[in-house]
C-alpha cells in the first residue's frame, strides 16, 4: 500500500476530496450489487446478473479520470461501470426489475443498460461486443474534434475474440482517442485464463503499436493515476492504449454460481477478500492520512439509505404497458 505524502496543501485537499469521492463510489457499487443478489434470491428480478463485487476499484479509478462527456462501453458485468460513470441508482434497479422507469424501459435488463446522458454507450452481453462501438465512438470524437475519449471495458475472456484485434489495429492506424481496458479477474467464466490465453497479454497490444500498461486493480489510487495518464495521452492526440487491471471477482460468474470449488478454492477467495478488498485498501490509506474512520462509516450509512430508497422505488414502479412491446426494439 502506498505511503506517499501530499506535496502541497492544495494537492492534499484535492487528493483528499478525490479519495473520499472514490470511496463513496466503490461503496455504492458494493451495496448495489449486494441488493441485486438479494433481489435475485427473493425471485424479484427476472434473469441472471453478473456481480462486480471485488472489482470496484477498476471502474471507479478509471471513471474518475474521465470527463462527464467522455464515453465508456461496458460488459455483461457492467453495473459497476454504470454506477461509476454516474448512472441513477433508482433507474438502474428499475431496469433490472423490468420496469418502465428503467434506463431501457425495462427491456434491456442487467446486461444491456445504457445511459448516453452520462456517456455510457451501453453494456453488452456479447464478449468483446462493445469493442467496435467504443472504437467507432473514438473515431467520431476525433472527426468532430470535441476532445472526448472513450474507454472500452472488457474482461480477459475477450482476448479470444478477433474483433478486439481488428479494432485495435484500426485505432492504432488512425490514432484514435480510445483506451482498451482489460479487467483480468483471472477466470473466463469457470476456466482460469492461463488455460485459454497464450503468451504475454500486453505484447498483444504492443504488437499493434499501442502503449500497454498493467496496474493493481485492487488499488483505486493506482488505477486512477495510470488511467489519468492514458486518458490525457489520448485526449492530446497520441492515440490508443491498452491497460490491464489485475483484479478478482469475489463471487461467482453470475448470481447462480454459488458453489465454486470445482474451479477455484475457498482459500483463494478468502485470501483475496481478506487481503485485497479494494474498499478496505482505500479505507486504510485514507485513515492513515488522518481522516476519521467514523466519517467513512457515515458515508457507508448514507449509501445504505440511498440504496434502500432506490430499491423501494424500483419495486413499486409499474411494468411497461403491453402496447410498448414492439417499441424501441431494433433486432
Amino acid at each position: 500500500m502506498s505511503t506517499a505524502t501530499f506535496p502541497t496543501q492544495t494537492d492534499a485537499a484535492a487528493e483528499s476530496e478525490r479519495s473520499l469521492r472514490m470511496y463513496r463510489r466503490m461503496v455504492m457499487i458494493r451495496r448495489f450489487e449486494e441488493h441485486v443478489n438479494d433481489l435475485y434470491t427473493r425471485a424479484l428480478m427476472p434473469g441472471l446478473a453478473h456481480l462486480y463485487i471485488g472489482e470496484e476499484a477498476v471502474a471507479v479509478g478509471v471513471c474518475e479520470a474521465l470527463r462527464p462527456d467522455d464515453y465508456i462501453t461496458s460488459t455483461h458485468r457492467g453495473h459497476g461501470h454504470c454506477v461509476a460513470k454516474g448512472a441513477a441508482l433508482d433507474r438502474m434497479f428499475a431496469e433490472l426489475l423490468g420496469k418502465e422507469a428503467g434506463y431501457c424501459k425495462g427491456k434491456g435488463g442487467s446486461m444491456h443498460i445504457a445511459d448516453p446522458a452520462t456517456g455510457n454507450l451501453g453494456a453488452n452481453a456479447i464478449v468483446a461486443g462493445s469493442a467496435g462501438i467504443a472504437t467507432g465512438a473514438a473515431l467520431a470524437a476525433k472527426r468532430l474534434g470535441n476532445g472526448r475519449v472513450c474507454v472500452c471495458f472488457f474482461g480477459e475472456g475477450a482476448l479470444g475474440q478477433g474483433v478486439l484485434y481488428e479494432v485495435m489495429n484500426m485505432a492504432a492506424l488512425w490514432k484514435l482517442p480510445v483506451v482498451y481496458l482489460c479487467e483480468n479477474n483471472l477466470y473466463n467464466e469457470y476456466t482460469h485464463y492461463s488455460d485459454t490465453t497464450a503468451g504475454d497479454i500486453l505484447t498483444r497490444a504492443t504488437g499493434f503499436g499501442l502503449r500497454a500498461e498493467s496496474v493493481d486493480g485492487q488499488d483505486v489510487r493506482a488505477v486512477y493515476a495510470m488511467a489519468q495518464q492514458l486518458v490525457d495521452r489520448a485526449r492530446e492526440g497520441a492515440g490508443p492504449s491498452f491497460l490491464m487491471a489485475n483484479t478478482y471477482r469475489f463471487l461467482g460468474h453470475h448470481v447462480g454460481d454459488v458453489s465454486r470449488d470445482y474451479y477455484r478454492s475457498k482459500q483463494e477467495e478468502q485470501n483475496w477478500k481478506g487481503e485485497r478488498d479494494p474498499i478496505q485498501v482505500l479505507r486504510e490509506w485514507v485513515v492513515s492520512q488522518g481522516f476519521p474512520a467514523a466519517n467513512l462509516d457515515e458515508i457507508q450509512e448514507e449509501v445504505r439509505s440511498e440504496m434502500e430508497k432506490a430499491v423501494a422505488f424500483a419495486i413499486a414502479a409499474p411494468y411497461p404497458p403491453v402496447n410498448q412491446v414492439d417499441q424501441d426494439v431494433y433486432a
